[in-house]
């Protein structure tokens, strides 16, 4: 991860007040839709700017198990969270051996599932081919694979994650289409080309492999903005909302939490937001009831990504 210091002199410094003294922007958790477990931070591949640093062997976040994903489970019947959607990050949540339980355990209590994956080795292993094809069985419909494939074109998605990747990622996708597992792609907008453009790529890499997914809908081919540290972004004060014509409750951090567990902690811990692991500020307790606080907007990430960007992890 860059650092932003440079770019960003003074600013997010303080969780009430922006770097001019203007109250800065919080936003509450009005809607609880997604609760989001990271896997852990343990990854096939090493890409070239990952957000998370994951790699073969970065276990700064470790695997999550079944039982503490359980726990989180009945905490949100306990808190009467309206959640719709349990997902799963990381790092490669096939790395982690228990990802087929952790995601029985959530279709199993009527939630719809969101994975995160490269669709590459790690999901291509026997047994995890033969517990998606269980859990298809059992829940049809309500699981989505999330693959990453950063550019429609072999040549740039290979300049991101290594010579070879979209090919065996593609691989991974004729796989899921063949069992007839519900994809979504999540690409990125950092190649300079208009968004009409990268999703008429996206839709003809679709159109080629008989994927039925769409590539005009946002929800189903997500594009992300770059998540770069040393870009100067703007503070997000409270007056924003009404220039931007944005509403707080349109943040992702509005709609969901994260729980991690750290490497060497005794439980895991529940994050403000998935895009900032490794910030201590945005970790708000080890329970459900510890993270119904609100979170000011004090990161680059906030402004630039979710704010101005618009994005969101969820589906």
């Amino acid at each position: 991860m860059k650092d932003s210091a440079a770019a960003n002199a003074g600013k997010f410094q303080d969780p009430h007040f922006t770097a001019s003294g203007e109250r800065r922007a919080h936003v509450a958790l009005s809607q609880p839709q997604t609760l989001w477990f990271n896997t852990g931070t343990l990854c096939n591949i090493e890409c070239a700017n990952c957000y998370i640093a994951s790699s073969p062997t970065n276990d700064a976040l470790v695997y999550i198990t079944e039982e503490e994903v359980a726990e989180y489970l009945d905490q949100i019947a306990d808190r009467a969270w309206p959640i719709r959607e349990i997902a799963f990050t990381g790092g490669e949540p096939f790395m982690n051996p228990q990802i087929i339980d952790m995601t029985r355990a959530a279709l199993a209590r009527g939630y719809k599932v969101l994975i995160l994956t490269n669709a590459m080795r790690p999901m291509m292993r026997a047994t995890m081919q033969d517990g998606l094809r269980a859990l298809e069985r059992d829940f049809p419909g309500q699981m989505t694979l999330r693959i990453s494939v950063d550019h429609w074109s072999e040549t740039l998605h290979d300049v991101e994650r290594g010579v070879g990747a979209f090919a065996r990622t593609i691989e991974g996708m004729e796989w899921l289409r063949d069992a007839g597992i519900r994809m979504a792609v999540a690409g990125r907008t950092v190649w300079g080309e208009t968004e009409a453009d990268g999703r008429a790529g996206y839709a003809a890499l679709y159109a080629r492999h008989r994927f039925q997914i769409d590539a005009d809908d946002p929800g189903a081919t997500v594009l992300f903005p770059e998540m770069d540290e040393t870009v100067d972004v703007p503070e997000i004060t409270t007056a924003c909302w009404s220039i931007l014509g944005k509403s707080p409750s349109g943040v992702m951090c509005a709609s969901s939490r994260m729980v991690v567990k750290r490497k060497g902690a005794a439980r895991p811990a529940v994050l403000a937001c998935t895009l900032l692991p490794y910030a201590p500020e945005f970790e708000l307790g080890h329970t459900l009831a510890d993270a119904e606080r609100d979170v000011p907007l004090n990161h680059p990430h906030c402004a630039k990504f979710c704010v101005l960007g618009g994005a969101s992890c969820s589906a």
